[in-house]
């Protein structure tokens, strides 16, 4: 709301702030009905708050992806398509049939809505290549973000049609 630094006041700064913190609180509670992937924070334990961190969302994902144990997913769903996984699905009624787990196909395709970055990117193919070797990955994205127009989303005040010009 200010064209210069010139008519920043502190009302002006404090509502800014605001709308961020307000931005903040909608995207966790975006992620409340989650089960696995609810929080990006670690708080760590009462006696050791050093031990707090802070774990991207889309690194809790791929780990899970790419997971050696292989646990149903909790949070990430097949999809059932075609004649051969619907009649799994009806077999699964009167038999066990494992789901599908996203890690067991050769091709993984992720797509970002609202945005990746560069560090994201390289984030999801390292760990792909240490804990899945063989799987080629595609990160695809509504936009590539850079640090100056992340911030300038976040401060946008519509989000869902950003006047950012990215």
């Amino acid at each position: 709301g200010c064209d210069s630094s010139l008519n920043l006041t502190s009302q002006k700064a404090t509502d800014a702030v605001d709308g961020v913190f307000r931005s903040l609180r909608d995207i966790a509670r975006a992620r409340m009905h989650m089960k696995q992937f609810n929080s990006i924070h670690n708080p760590g334990s009462s006696t050791h708050q050093a031990s707090a961190s802070y774990k991207p969302l889309l690194k809790q994902v791929v780990e899970e992806i790419c997971n050696p144990d292989r646990p149903d997913p909790v949070d990430i769903e097949h999809m059932s398509s075609g004649l051969t996984d619907l009649l799994k699905t009806g077999f699964s009624m009167f038999m066990k049939v494992n789901r599908p787990h996203p890690g067991d196909h050769p091709l993984l395709i992720i797509f970002m809505v609202g945005g990746v970055s560069i560090s994201e990117v390289k984030m999801v193919k390292d760990l792909v290549a240490t804990r899945k070797p063989g799987t080629q990955v595609i990160v695809l994205s509504s936009v590539l973000l850079t640090p100056h127009s992340a911030v300038e989303l976040l401060f946008a005040p519509d989000r869902l049609q950003p006047d950012a010009h990215i």
